[in-house]
């Protein structure tokens, strides 16, 4: 893989990853877009989108780092003490009931999802669309008026399982996630958090499961490749987390309307030229 491959794969991994449009369906269109065959090896996939997503989850680690700081604390003390008098030790607890529908997903799913769905570009095209339009009647919908520390438990359970649908490549993990905390009436920017802080463990999960299939089929790592990797980490882990700080500041007055059209062109070009194909 030359560095070029590895740095541009790495920027749209850490931008798609936090904006609604689907980190795993971009991947899998430029790939098939430009013909970077190389990348077609399993093994060379395994180890290279462990890199990436490690990129995204420091990139997200050191932009929420006070935020989480916050929440472990408010966790165990919610532990020790119950939720009364700190809405932080509701939240803490509501995330991590969140994060059990997917990851329950995932152990069970992901092998059929990578055998039979991510290959198939067809679906990537018709969910950009479907579920473009679906964020954008949620936005349209929804009451924008609760804030972060306003999630209860029912928010957090409905995000949570709507968060399973995000194996399906095109869903997008923060578009479903978000869609559904502006159902819930949530505000666009306390939606958006509160789907950044729940990708924690989740992409934290995907990067620890990774590195145990890396360990298992190191020997397939090609020679000289390391370079590639670091490279791929590193534009993962900055665009990231410019990602999310420049998303969050545009939600503060803005609406989701670009990322729906983009969604919706996108997925109808991807039709037009699988047709013409």
């Amino acid at each position: 893989m030359l560095l070029f491959q590895a740095a541009v794969l790495g920027i749209v991994q850490g931008l798609t990853e936090f904006l609604p449009v689907s980190s795993s369906g971009h991947l899998i269109l430029l790939r098939e877009a430009l013909g970077w065959e190389l990348l077609a090896d399993p093994h060379w996939n395994t180890i290279f989108d462990v890199a990436v997503h490690a990129g995204t989850f420091l990139g997200l680690i050191v932009y929420f780092r006070s935020d989480i700081e916050r929440l472990l604390a408010a966790f165990v003390a919610a532990l020790r003490r119950g939720i009364v008098g700190d809405p932080y030790r509701r939240l803490a607890l509501v995330i991590a009931v969140s994060t059990i529908p997917a990851a329950l997903a995932g152990l069970l799913g992901q092998d059929i999802i990578e055998a039979y769905l991510r290959q198939v570009p067809l679906l990537v095209a018709a969910l950009l669309i479907v579920f473009g339009i679906v964020l954008w009647l949620a936005e349209w919908r929804g009451a924008r008026a609760r804030r972060l520390t306003e999630t209860g438990w029912l928010d957090g359970i409905l995000v949570g399982v709507f968060q399973t649908l995000a194996l399906a490549p095109g869903v997008s993990r923060s578009g479903i996630t978000i869609t559904a905390g502006l159902a819930r009436g949530m505000t666009r920017e306390a939606a958006a958090r509160f789907s950044f802080l729940l990708s924690i463990p989740i992409i934290g999960g995907t990067v620890v499961y990774g590195l145990h299939n890396v360990v298992r089929h190191i020997g397939a790592l090609p020679s000289g490749s390391i370079g590639a990797f670091a490279v791929g980490f590193a534009a993962a882990a900055v665009s990231g987390y410019l990602c999310i700080h420049y998303f969050l500041r545009y939600l503060q007055t803005r609406s989701f309307a670009p990322f729906v059209l983009y969604r919706i062109g996108v997925g109808v070009l991807l039709l037009v030229l699988l047709g013409a194909r």
